[in-house]
């Protein structure tokens, strides 16, 4: 694959299998060269498992809002005055 950008044409295969020596010789990797392999069907399960366990807790985190927007609603909603006072203080710290 070539990529062309504004007209040029680039250096050839991108991703290519082919790596170069010390004395500048092409030489085929291959799985038995070295214990560098990369599995990506297991770093996609990985990000996708990541994906999922983030998708409960976004789920968990709305339903949290929306509780909260409903007591704010109702007028029954009391922050803890402590834990406000903390935050601001570690705001005013840190900023």
């Amino acid at each position: 694959m070539t990529v062309e950008f504004f007209g040029v044409r680039g250096m050839g295969q991108i991703g290519g299998l082919n790596k170069i020596g010390q004395a500048g010789e092409t030489q085929k990797s291959s799985k038995s060269e070295g214990k560098e392999s990369v599995s990506f069907s297991s770093a996609l399960q990985g990000a996708t498992a990541a994906q999922s366990a983030g998708s409960t807790e976004d789920a968990a985190r709305a339903a949290r809002v929306q509780e909260l927007k409903a007591q704010v609603a109702n007028g029954q909603y009391e922050p803890d005055l402590n834990k406000v006072a903390s935050s601001l203080l570690k705001f005013l710290v840190e900023g």
